[in-house]
């Protein structure tokens, strides 16, 4: 029996299968540590085929994806200055190719798709976790914490608070009925409880902005493009002032204190001024992908023992952008730093500046939600990783986003739109193109 290519590849056709692709790689990011390289085969499996399925969608706009390809080529590179070459060419390879995973899955797999499979996959991981049930020690603040099946607080506490969003955007965007609100509604409260009992403080501080952002943004679909724009400048202008004087006035304390924090993170600004020392040391193009923390480098070793990391494995700076400018220099670090704001400002410059899309409103979100940890957290930098997926599916998503309706937009807005539409010139890789992948 021959089997419809629309069924595999066609973002509109493809639910049942990209959905089950989807979820299946959620549990590769979950728990690849637990069940070995027959997790990482699959994710492979689910996608990488898709390319002999139809070779010339992926070739369609392959010049939009320059930046990062050009990051992947950059680390793999580094293998010729790493101090650590072998771990370098091997992981620079497993990062190259989780980006081509994320590269399918974003022609292939519509936003609504992405967030179906998320929580099918999300609430499998959760589950299990449950069921496994573990509780952990953080020897510097003294807290007993549930991971479950995860190695620390903060990565299942990373889970949690994707299935909250994901369930949030799927009820306000995407559902089809009651139905579809009862059978959020288990994922969302299981969710909801396991983040309580994982006390990671980062996840539970983000989720709240994060969501109050995406409302905000979707209450701006019933305003005019032109005001959209006004209250984004405001809003933009009146966040930085915000965040100025929170840091002047010590509010930022008042707020870590409400989540069991002190000024030094739990030890991670001493991480982070340990980082920064490490940098001196190759400011430019640094040590060499993944080339830092290895067992039986001094340094390494040192910060194991100081934060008691027994296994010496799975630590890092809690920042991103300290732990690339450790690797990968300055070089590394904006290139890096590059993906996530050309994410970030297309998302929500097609909200705001173009004709309103669900599908942006929800991307945007995800990339707040990371650009939010990525200041104490390192999810984007690593294969097989749930950040680093998303931020490229984002990323490439900015190739060709078509314009979608959802069943509960306006019709004066839809007449609005499509005149707002005919009087703008239509730009090839604007919402306007054809043939949306």
């Amino acid at each position: 029996m021959k089997i419809p290519k629309s069924l595999l590849v066609d973002p509109e056709k493809n639910s049942v299968y990209g959905s089950f692709a989807v979820a299946v790689s959620i549990w590769a990011f979950s728990y690849s540590v637990i069940f070995g390289q027959i997790l990482i085969l699959a994710y492979y499996a689910v996608w990488l085929p898709l390319i002999l399925v139809d070779y010339r969608r992926f070739l369609r706009h392959l010049s939009s994806a320059w930046l990062p390809l050009l990051f992947a080529a950059y680390v793999c590179f580094s293998v010729f200055w790493s101090q650590a070459p072998g771990v370098t060419a091997r992981t620079s390879i497993q990062y190259f190719s989780h980006i081509a995973c994320a590269y399918v899955a974003a022609r292939t797999v519509s936003v609504r798709t992405l967030t179906i499979g998320a929580l099918i996959g999300i609430f499998v991981v959760l589950l299990y976790s449950l069921r496994v049930g573990n509780y952990s020690e953080d020897v510097l603040d003294g807290t007993y914490n549930f991971v479950g099946a995860f190695a620390s607080k903060n990565q299942i506490g990373f889970v949690a608070s994707l299935g909250i969003y994901f369930c949030v955007v799927f009820v306000a965007f995407y559902r089809r009925g009651w139905r579809s609100v009862i059978l959020a509604v288990p994922i969302v409260l299981l969710s909801a409880y396991l983040l309580v009992i994982a006390h990671s403080a980062t996840s539970m501080a983000s989720i709240p902005a994060v969501l109050a952002l995406v409302a905000l943004l979707t209450m701006s679909k019933l305003l005019s493009r032109r005001y959209r724009r006004v209250i984004f400048l405001i809003g933009a202008g009146l966040l930085v002032v915000v965040a100025f004087v929170a840091l002047n006035l010590g509010l930022m304390d008042f707020v870590l204190g409400l989540f069991g924090k002190d000024s030094t993170l739990t030890g991670r600004t001493y991480l982070w001024e340990q980082g920064w020392n490490a940098v001196q040391k190759a400011p430019i193009l640094g040590l060499g992908y993944a080339a830092y923390w290895v067992q039986g480098f001094a340094e390494a070793e040192r910060l194991w023992n100081e934060f008691y990391i027994t296994t010496r494995t799975g630590f890092h700076f809690h920042n991103t952008y300290i732990e690339a400018l450790v690797e990968l220099g300055f070089v590394g670090a904006t290139l890096v730093s590059l993906i996530m704001l050309r994410t970030l400002y297309g998302h929500v410059s097609a909200v705001i500046f173009k004709a309103w899309q669900a599908d942006s409103v929800i991307l945007f979100g995800v990339m707040v939600l990371l650009l939010i940890r990525s200041f104490v957290e390192v999810e984007i930098l690593n294969p097989y990783i749930m950040g680093s997926f998303l931020m490229y599916f984002s990323f490439f998503k900015l190739a060709r986003l078509p314009v979608t309706r959802t069943a509960w937009s306006p019709a004066f807005e839809q007449a609005e739109a499509a005149k707002r539409e005919a009087a703008w010139p239509r730009h090839v890789n604007g919402p306007a193109a054809a043939n949306p992948s």
